[in-house]
């Protein structure tokens, strides 16, 4: 991959807490319309990793550039979290939208004034995740997975190139958790967004994406295509890990 292929590019990307290192000089490129699953131990620097992309945390060294462009703050990146932090008494379509007040440059702005124009947009993206016939319903009356893809569209809504999610589907059974993924896979390849999935369940990352990741005591131990990975790779990059830590 040559850097013009990278939609998100990080180099030398190093953090520590209380003087434990979580990222010791993480180098990685995605891809745009690329999924990469970023597998590893409890505390070995996943999510850490997505923070420092989003600008929620500060890396102690190295750089982040999305889209070919050095960013310090207000990067353009969605996030979808394990938690999806909808507005349960607000609409589906009023929680989409807000996904795009931040580009807009708006902050609190009530749903009654939402223009016309994002609100068609929110649409559109309720549509791309097969939701659009709930729009009007309040979020909290939708299951965890049906939440979780109200998330992603709020995501869509941004228009950031680079989609972040972080553990998505940890809180979801079975069923809702390979239509997430199956969702992302999607969205990745048909929109061209360069996506990252933290994810603690190896399977998943052999059915759904293109890339695997590996990350033990914050440094890269594995980069390969997904259906490449190997149960040896994953006893190595789980060596000593609990079960609770990785799961079939």
């Amino acid at each position: 991959m040559t850097t013009r292929d990278a939609a998100l590019r990080l180099r030398g990307l190093t953090k520590a807490y209380a003087g434990r290192t979580v990222l010791d000089g993480l180098d990685l490129d995605v891809r745009s319309g690329e999924l990469l699953a970023l597998l590893g131990p409890n505390g070995c620097g996943k999510s850490t990793t997505l923070r420092c992309v989003a600008g929620l945390e500060v890396p102690d060294a190295g750089s982040v550039e999305v889209a070919a462009e050095q960013h310090v703050s207000g990067r353009p990146v969605a996030m979808v979290f394990q938690r999806v932090h909808l507005v349960p008494r607000r609409s589906v379509l009023d929680n989409v939208c807000a996904g795009g007040l931040g580009r807009l440059g708006w902050r609190g702005l009530a749903p009654a004034l939402f223009p016309t124009a994002l609100r068609e947009e929110a649409m559109g993206c309720l549509d791309r995740v097969g939701l659009a016939d709930r729009a009007h319903d309040r979020a909290g009356r939708l299951s965890g997975g049906q939440q979780q893809r109200v998330a992603v569209a709020r995501a869509l809504c941004q228009r950031a190139p680079v989609l972040l999610a972080d553990e998505p589907v940890s809180a979801l059974d079975p069923r809702a958790a390979e239509q997430v993924m199956s969702l992302l896979r999607d969205l990745a390849r048909s929109e061209g967004l360069a996506v990252v999935a933290v994810l603690h369940q190896p399977a998943l990352a052999a059915r759904h994406a293109d890339r695997t990741v590996g990350l033990r005591d914050g440094r890269l131990l594995l980069d390969q295509p997904a259906g490449t990975v190997s149960a040896a790779n994953l006893d190595l990059l789980y060596a000593g890990a609990t079960p609770l830590e990785v799961a079939a």
